[in-house]
């Protein structure tokens, strides 16, 4: 079906139109780079002048005035946010940063002890996911030459056989203190099943995280369901809330209660007693009791103008988009260019979310050459080192036409070289 037709009747088109739109050239650009950057919402500017309103006529005040006073305002954004990633709100809190939250929650649920004092997670993983891994292995005394195992693909293959990540488990399972997966792979965009993977975690007796920073927002989750001991996500990505924004993080609410160890700090004390100022920390349940301090409510503000977009939309409703759009831009990229490219990421739409990730068979530096010359027509994808052009059609604002777009564009560069 042509591009124009779909675009037509496509329910969520207007969509695009909250959000704004980077121009190159006198045009909107065709914008794949949700994957590294999601677009701004327009709504985002009202929510963060309005907290500057309230600094400049409140002052201090402005904690503990109005529906948006600044005191309880992460709680503001709990309740979307366990929407979109299927938990209980007790289960959610919008924190920090991803490497921070990840470390954070490394410190309670990677406890190694006697014979269990190995992390698994896969090979290749997001470069500050491994680092954080290694310095918690020797954090506690270890040595990640042995005690980080990394699963890779198979020889010449590019994405990881999810059986055989399940056979590493039960391998090494009474050696493993705690097994960390993605729930995107960031280079393949290969799709991990966290209820799947968890349930082979747990049998073995090890303890099981999620950096699930390129699947909120892209795929439906079931978090609570699915029943990992903790994940955690950036929001700069699929869920639109600015460079740096304020993370995100999930505890099962099996340890909500619980008397687990972490790093404490007063944002985390329980809510009633907290200005008391005791001595003591006392945790409050869920989620929250992983804060360290009080939020920042700046860098916190655009969430309010993105999440929103996810409820009216229905995450099932722009998923549906998004395998339309991702298996229509696969579609155009094989049928005009299957000589010229190969895409790495499963074919399968239950293997990956809206991003493809393309290689050239001509190589690197031309591939390198092809992103750079594509981003100065104002069609924006991103490189991974060292062949991958990503490009993610993302359904929030991507149109039918703009995968047309990018598929004529990389096709009219490779006539010329």
């Amino acid at each position: 079906m042509k591009a124009s037709v779909l675009d037509q009747q496509d329910p969520l088109a207007n969509y695009r139109h909250q959000f704004h739109m980077p121009r190159t050239g006198g045009q909107d650009q065709r914008y794949f780079c949700g994957n590294s950057l999601g677009l701004m919402p327009k709504d985002a500017r009202k929510h963060v002048e309005k907290v500057l309103s309230q600094w400049s006529a409140e002052g201090v005040e402005a904690h503990f005035k109005g529906h948006s006073q600044w005191m309880p305002y992460h709680g503001l954004v709990r309740d979307d946010l366990a929407a979109l990633v299927g938990a209980e709100p007790l289960e959610v809190v919008a924190m920090n940063s991803l490497t921070v939250n990840l470390h954070l929650l490394m410190a309670t649920f990677y406890r190694p002890q006697g014979a269990r004092r190995k992390i698994l997670m896969e090979a290749r993983a997001f470069p500050s996911d491994r680092h954080a891994v290694a310095s918690q292995v020797l954090w506690n005394g270890g040595d990640p030459d042995v005690d980080l195992i990394e699963v890779a693909a198979e020889p010449d293959a590019d994405l990881i056989d999810p059986d055989a990540l399940d056979a590493a488990i039960a391998e090494h399972g009474e050696q493993l203190a705690l097994v960390l997966l993605p729930g995107i792979q960031y280079v393949t965009g290969q799709a991990f099943d966290t209820a799947r993977h968890t349930a082979a975690a747990h049998s073995v007796g090890a303890k099981i995280g999620f950096d699930l920073a390129h699947a909120v927002g892209n795929l439906p989750l079931s978090l609570h369901d699915a029943g990992p001991d903790f994940a955690v996500w950036c929001s700069y990505k699929y869920l639109n809330s600015g460079p740096g924004a304020v993370a995100g993080a999930f505890v099962h609410s099996r340890h909500a209660h619980s008397e687990l160890p972490r790093l404490a700090g007063w944002w985390g004390h329980q809510e009633s007693t907290r200005f008391k100022m005791g001595p003591q920390f006392v945790p409050t349940p869920g989620a929250e009791g992983w804060q360290l301090s009080n939020p920042p409510i700046l860098a916190m503000a655009p969430l309010r103008a993105s999440l929103p977009i996810f409820r009216q939309a229905g995450m099932q409703a722009l998923r549906r988009k998004s395998e339309l759009l991702t298996s229509h831009l696969e579609s155009k990229l094989l049928d005009r260019l299957g000589d010229e490219l190969s895409i790495v990421t499963p074919k399968e739409p239950t293997q990956r979310g809206c991003q493809l990730s393309i290689r050239l068979n001509r190589g690197r530096e031309l591939g390198q050459r092809m992103y750079q010359t594509l981003l100065a027509q104002g069609v924006v994808c991103d490189w991974r080192e060292p062949d991958i052009l990503r490009a993610s059609p993302v359904p929030l604002y991507t149109k039918f036409a703009d995968c047309d777009d990018l598929v004529s564009a990389l096709a009219a560069e490779l006539e010329k070289n």
